[in-house]
């Protein structure tokens, strides 16, 4: 199916690249990859059948830009653009409101992805969640179309749901990423791999998402086995900063289980 509105880019990281490439096997017409890196912004481009440029200038075809940039570099992209008055112009970012795009702009968006995105990796875009806010009922039709057209499951919510719904993200993505890079550290020390840990982690998630994470706690700080705890603490004296990260989630879960 070949849809109508024309999309390009500005961006060519890791969510430019998996959106973009959804979007282009969705049966859309991708216009134009704009990214100050010549090397990822041809390789994006040439893999959806787009131009590339440095040059934040978009062809009046396109009805729809994605700002898919660093937070960092978001005003300064916005502020830069030049389009269509009729262009849908919507940024990825999680914690950034739409105060950010510069006022001339007639149509306006923020479409978050729920998900982490990393390079080269396929990601399942069926069921996932697109958090959107717009400053218009043309460009929330618009881009829920978009985002319902790749398999989204669309949300339509205020800046503030957005910004708690980004934090909670950051709990159980990347703080827990930083969790099993510890863990994969210890289990260094013990002479094994990561892969010790595999089924561990599987069943881990399995049951967080089956029976609820508040459900699924196991180990002794949920038991208060103060003696277990003390010979942790004990084992991490490499590390003092280990030893208060340990020290710190095992207060909060007695204190939570408490309750």
């Amino acid at each position: 199916m070949m849809y109508q509105n024309n999309i390009s880019f500005a961006g060519a990281g890791r969510v430019a690249e998996a959106l973009c490439k959804e979007l282009f096997h969705a049966g859309y017409k991708i216009d134009i990859v704009v990214s100050e890196s010549e090397v990822s912004g041809k390789a994006l481009a040439g893999s959806c059948k787009a131009s590339w440029s440095r040059d934040l200038l978009f062809p009046v075809t396109s009805k729809v830009i994605i700002v898919a940039v660093p937070d960092r570099n978001l005003e300064k992209v916005l502020e830069s653009i030049r389009c269509s008055n009729e262009a849908v112009v919507a940024h990825t970012a999680g914690s950034i409101g739409l105060d950010v795009f510069p006022e001339h702009f007639g149509h306006k968006g923020i479409l978050y992805p729920l998900q982490t995105f990393s390079k080269g990796r396929k990601i399942n875009f069926i069921d996932l969640p697109f958090l959107l806010e717009c400053s218009d009922d043309i460009s929330a039709a618009i881009l829920k179309t978009l985002a319902e057209s790749i398999g989204g499951e669309v949300h339509l919510l205020d800046a503030e749901q957005r910004r708690i719904l980004h934090l909670s993200a950051v709990f159980a993505c990347n703080f827990t990423n930083h969790m099993l890079t510890l863990s994969k550290n210890v289990a260094l020390r013990a002479g094994f791999t990561f892969d010790i840990l595999t089924e561990l982690i599987k069943e881990t998630f399995s049951k967080a998402i089956d029976s609820g994470p508040e459900n699924s706690q196991t180990g002794p700080a949920v038991r208060n086995d103060q003696n277990t705890i003390k010979k942790h603490l004990e084992l991490l004296s490499f590390s003092p900063e280990m030893q208060k990260i340990y020290n710190d989630m095992t207060l909060s879960i007695i204190e939570y289980y408490k309750k």
